[in-house]
């Protein structure tokens, strides 16, 4: 099987979102983090590995702590893996950390930091001219 085949593709997707469900309802690893998502993941072409990019927001700690918890319960995420995806060999799973999430919302607060700040030189200005028009008018 190719590596971006359709069939690779709709194997990817299954597994992501299975996995997302086990994480989220499943496991009771108090370790893992509630806002904790499972970004991509990616499928060997011959199913015996995966690589799958979780995404936790909140603190480095929180991180650490997440993917170690996820580390030992990659055995019971595989064992319901097997039962709900009917797969040849069921893949080991590799976790892999992504901050891409994190980096969004970073970018999302920086951006609305620079349009309030816009609004407020903007604000200024029209206070400003408005000042100066009726200095002018003054004058007159």
């Amino acid at each position: 099987m190719r590596k971006n085949s359709v069939k690779n593709t709709r194997i990817n997707g299954e597994i992501r979102r299975v996995m997302a469900e086990v994480i989220r309802g499943e496991i009771k690893d108090p370790r893992i983090d509630p806002w904790t998502s499972v970004v991509a993941v990616e499928v060997a072409p011959d199913l015996k590995s995966c690589k799958a990019w979780i995404s936790v927001l909140g603190s480095q700690e929180a991180r650490d702590a997440t993917l170690e918890g996820l580390r030992s319960a990659e055995g019971f995420i595989r064992s319901r893996l097997a039962k709900t995806v009917n797969l040849r060999n069921t893949p080991e799973i590799i976790f892999c950390m992504d901050q891409s999430i994190e980096y969004g919302v970073s970018m999302s607060h920086k951006i609305d930091q620079v349009i309030s700040q816009d609004d407020e030189n903007v604000r200024l200005r029209g206070e400003t001219a408005h000042s100066e028009d009726e200095h002018n008018d003054e004058e007159e």
